[in-house]
């Protein structure tokens, strides 16, 4: 019963997104009920229903689901994880990937689950400072490490698409906490990632 419930709130949802859309574009200027636009509005609501569904997700709970009891203590790191979200000022996607490392104090948890919380930061409307941060943030909460290492490149189509136009232009952010604040220890990081930096 709860999942029809859940199904129908996504419906409406989906209906009410699609008469904005549908608006959207008639006020750009085309004419929403020609053949090639008839199901445009439902196909961007499911669309941006998929692109933002990190608001339904715990990244906490994620973590916790595989967070496991080890006495390992070097640093881990997932490089690579690829990430598309969607920049909050101007509604264009950014796309890139993200570098998280971590140092174990007592838990590790699954490799998967960190770019599960990539995944859950990254499918909202997002900056991408504080998506490099929240990262940082909810692994440091829920793991207690010795520290936590977030770097991510990205490029945003707000930027070339529009405005300065700059097609090759790459936004680097960083967010260290914990051992990672110490030289040594975030150049080792930065070092074992540097051939995927540009």
């Amino acid at each position: 019963m709860a999942y029809k419930r859940i199904d129908q709130y996504e419906n409406d949802i989906t209906i009410a997104l699609a008469k904005n859309y549908k608006d959207s574009i008639s006020l750009l200027g085309e004419d929403p009920e020609r053949e090639g636009l008839l199901k445009t509005p439902e196909r961007i609501a499911k669309a941006m229903q998929y692109i933002t569904q990190g608001y339904s997700m715990d990244a906490k709970a994620i973590l916790e689901s595989a967070k496991f009891h080890e006495t390992v203590s070097e640093m881990v790191i997932v490089k690579d994880i690829e990430l598309y979200s969607m920049c909050e000022h101007h509604m264009l996607p950014f796309y890139g990937k993200a570098h998280v490392a971590y140092i174990p104090n007592g838990y590790i948890t699954g490799l998967s689950k960190i770019a599960r919380v990539v995944e859950v930061y990254s499918r909202r409307l997002q900056v991408q400072e504080r998506l490099t941060e929240q990262i940082r943030d909810v692994i440091n909460d829920t793991l207690n490490p010795h520290g936590v290492a977030v770097v991510i490149e990205a490029s945003h189509l707000c930027m070339m698409m529009r405005g300065v136009s700059k097609q090759n232009s790459v936004t680097t952010t960083s967010a260290f906490c914990g051992a990672f604040k110490k030289n040594e220890t975030r150049s080792e990081f930065l070092k074992l990632i540097t051939n995927k930096l540009h």
